[in-house]
């Protein structure tokens, strides 16, 4: 799965990769998340002071609420999958 660098798409991304966990993927060990404090990206100003504490400067993310609602949607569907999956 992939979000094409559109941070609005990775919550459906992994939603997606959750699914296929859940039915039964066994080649899907981990996937990485675009986040940071706050949402999007910024450039690297010329004055440094003007850069913005917790927002990237390289790829766009998402920002933490997000990053926190999509990692325990994920825990709480694959919660009995993943019992399963450690034990074979």
């Amino acid at each position: 799965s992939n979000s094409w660098k559109n941070p609005e798409y990775q919550p459906l991304v992994m939603r997606d990769v959750t699914h296929q966990i859940r039915e039964g993927n066994r080649s899907i060990v981990g996937l990485m998340i675009e986040s940071n404090i706050e949402a999007g990206n910024q450039p690297i100003p010329a004055d440094l002071s003007q850069l913005r504490y917790g927002c990237s400067v390289t790829d766009a993310c998402v920002d933490w609420a997000t990053t926190e609602t999509m990692i325990r949607e994920m825990r709480d569907t694959l919660r009995p999958n993943l019992s399963l999956r450690s034990a074979s």
